[in-house]
């Protein structure tokens, strides 16, 4: 029975000659990325003579400080970025290696933008990793939760939604319990009532889940407002002043130069989603539990011949995306801000669902993208302090700009789950 399902699951054997299809992609990701490396390159040749100073310890100004002769190194990451960008046109490389030729591409152009943007100045780059990962927490959780919706072959809109009752349900529990595991927990499972009814009429009822999602979203927009309009704001005093988590160093680990602070030095909501990060990925790949997810996501028929129930494998996997999605509320107010406001999540729900397709539906991947999405968010701000001579309506837009190229551009053609988003009948 596992063959059965591993030939159900299986990727199809990439082809040894290039399809007209993937020419057209790799020109057009090509072209994408020539346009990224030559305005790398243009800042490069603008950027102001002097050092480009880079803050390694948040906090501190004496020390720590990195200096960098500006131009010089922004020329040199220009032109690292051009061959890059040149050689995935041209497929210098084999195949399998050519995603990395973007990454190396991405990180000349960034380091080009940030030698331009700070000559002269000083660079906070320690705040910038850790807002990163401020910012890209929630989207984390976010993502993995639409990746076991949809390796099932459920379409989940609705994590905007759960975001909302996670963030709403952790406020009022953590203002009344003072309790901040009790938090986590009521948001856990407020995400999870919110699952419970994207699952229930999307599987048994069968209902269009991109329809359904709009309309959970909607709904707890709707009734985190009221609750928010009628209690909330009536007596804040005692429903909504949350604590926020404490950071909890790790020994050891908190202490290694540059990153311990920023990656160890965190809250246990921040050091949950990295558990999250391993657990799903080992459990989606490396479980019979997951086969039978990516099975019924895949060829739910098949997956039915050979015995597996289809119908509860989708009930468990949308139920546990929904724990994830709920914790990743939580950290909008007990994570982060404190105290629940309307609308606070901000369409950060729709963000993981971009990180998600991004990601390509793989929780590794996912996390990538929610990562630089998160990089995008906190740079705009961090430019706004230095002054950088960019209008500031513009930076706003920045990160959602890098959405949708990073989705429509760099992405290109993706195939998400075979089954996914369409319902199961039992014949």
């Amino acid at each position: 029975m596992t063959s059965t399902v591993q030939d159900a699951v299986r990727e199809p054997a990439p082809a040894a000659i290039e399809a007209p299809a993937d020419r057209t992609r790799r020109l057009r990701v090509g072209g994408l990325m020539l346009v990224f490396a030559l305005i790398g390159l243009g800042l490069a040749i603008f950027t102001n003579g002097g050092k480009a100073t880079f803050q390694l310890v948040s906090g501190d100004l004496q020390n720590n400080l990195l200096g960098v002769p500006a131009q010089p190194v922004a020329i040199f990451l220009g032109l690292l970025g051009l061959v890059a960008a040149g050689a995935y046109v041209v497929r210098r490389v084999p195949q399998k290696y050519s995603g990395w030729l973007a990454v190396v591409l991405g990180i000349c152009f960034i380091g080009a933008f940030l030698c331009w943007a700070a000559a002269g100045k000083t660079f906070p780059l320690a705040n910038q990793f850790q807002g990163t990962l401020n910012f890209a927490t929630p989207l984390v959780l976010g993502a993995l939760a639409g990746v076991l919706c949809e390796r099932a072959g459920v379409i989940n809109i609705a994590i905007e939604g759960q975001f909302l009752v996670g963030a709403f349900t952790a406020a009022v529990v953590s203002s009344t319990t003072g309790s901040a595991v009790a938090a986590l927990i009521a948001a856990a499972v407020s995400g999870v009532l919110m699952a419970w009814l994207l699952a229930i009429f999307s599987i048994k009822y069968l209902v269009n889940q991109v329809v359904l999602g709009v309309v959970l979203v909607v709904f707890a927009s709707g009734i985190t407002g009221y609750l928010f309009d009628q209690f909330l704001q009536e007596d804040a005093e005692s429903l909504n002043t949350p604590s926020v988590l404490s950071a909890v160093k790790i020994p050891g680990l908190g202490d290694i130069p540059f990153i311990g602070p920023i990656l160890f030095n965190q809250t246990i909501l921040v050091y949950l989603t990295y558990i999250a990060v391993a657990v799903v990925t080992f459990v989606l790949f490396q479980t019979r539990w997951g086969l039978r997810v990516r099975a019924v996501g895949e060829h739910p028929k098949a997956a039915d011949t050979v015995g597996i129930r289809v119908k509860r494998v989708r009930y468990s996997a949308v139920l546990w995306a929904g724990v994830l999605a709920g914790l990743g509320g939580a950290f909008f107010t007990v994570g982060y801000a404190g105290s629940f406001s309307k609308e606070m999540t901000a369409g950060n729900g729709f963000i993981a669902l971009a990180a998600l397709i991004m990601g390509r539906w793989h929780p590794i991947g996912a996390m990538v993208a929610a990562l630089f999405f998160g990089f995008a968010t906190q740079l705009q701000s961090q430019l706004q302090i230095i002054q950088t001579p960019i209008p500031g309506e513009l930076l706003l837009m920045a990160p959602y700009l890098a959405t949708v190229i990073a989705v429509a551009g760099l992405v290109g053609r993706v195939r998400a789950p075979k089954a996914d988003g369409e319902p199961y009948v039992t014949e």
